[in-house]
């Protein structure tokens, strides 16, 4: 059975730094990505950044890019998401989720894997 398991959010005055992680099991096949999302009251889920686990491509939507960073500990199987200098707008719930390969990471209806979110809140 997969799991996923984000956690590390919490409240983080702008400017500072936060880190996610989201431990992950189960997985029936040896490669595939891990993406974190996120969702602010009254918008829709989006995609926040995504890693391949064997080759470790990365993927950052605009916004982040330069700020968040995404890594992976294969020993560990956790994938981070380092938050720097967040911004009030960055104020979400976070999800990680995972899937076969990026391209299902299109859709969130292809997605087959999600685990529960981790409240992140930046203060100004």
């Amino acid at each position: 059975e997969v799991q996923l398991q984000a956690s590390g959010g919490g409240l983080v005055q702008a400017g500072g730094s936060l880190r996610l992680s989201c431990v992950t099991s189960g997985f029936p096949f040896d490669d595939y990505a891990i993406a974190w999302f996120r969702q602010a009251p009254g918008k829709e889920r989006e995609i926040v950044s995504s890693i391949t686990w064997r080759e470790g491509r990365t993927y950052y939507t605009e916004s982040v890019k330069g700020r968040f960073t995404v890594s992976r500990d294969s020993a560990k199987n956790l994938v981070y998401l380092q938050m720097r200098s967040p911004k009030p707008e960055d104020t979400a719930l976070y999800y990680c989720a995972a899937a076969p390969d990026s391209s299902y990471l299109r859709d969130n209806r292809n997605i087959p894997y999600w685990g529960q979110g981790t409240q992140v809140t930046v203060s100004s």
